[in-house]
């Protein structure tokens, strides 16, 4: 199965110059967690989760509406292609522990989507007829390597108000 045929079709994008209350605004309004980042060309120069957001007004004492989307957004992305197969994509995402995948043109321009969401509402036993379908055991077996540990767990006391 191609990536096309299962991705969030649209790829709400702002700018690096995009405040962050602007970025949430749009997360929001359009229920997603990521949002691609692309330049004037409208290609892709990075990403911003909203993980990424709340750590940033969280850690840099400043108001959402003073940092920038450019201030803040990962610029090393993984991507993928429309016509990739979901099981390619399904492993990358899983090596890389990403969630969501921003979906390219050949130039490099956000077309779509593709989350872990995606790959479970398609997938499994008899879901997919097409020769490259993605078994239940490996989806379970990326979102285990997906969602396994990224850091050690630091032991530290609470602190006491």
């Amino acid at each position: 199965m191609k990536v096309k045929e299962i991705m969030t079709q649209t790829a709400v994008c702002c700018t690096p110059g995009t405040n962050l209350g602007q970025a949430v605004e749009l997360m929001w309004v359009h229920n997603c967690g990521m949002l691609p980042v692309i330049g004037p060309d409208r290609e892709l120069s990075g990403i911003i989760t909203d993980r990424d957001i709340c750590i940033a007004v969280g850690t840099r004492n400043r108001l959402a509406g003073e940092l920038t989307v450019g201030e803040v957004a990962a610029r090393d992305v993984l991507t993928c292609s429309a016509e990739d197969d979901v099981q390619d994509a399904l492993r990358a995402m899983a090596s890389r522990q990403v969630r969501r995948l921003p979906v390219v043109d050949k130039r490099g321009t956000p077309i779509g989507i593709l989350s872990v969401d995606d790959i479970v509402m398609h997938g499994g036993v008899n879901k997919w007829t097409a020769a490259s379908s993605v078994p239940s055991e490996e989806i379970i077996g990326s979102l285990k390597q997906l969602y396994g540990q990224k850091y050690p767990i630091v032991q530290t006391k609470a602190a006491v108000a």
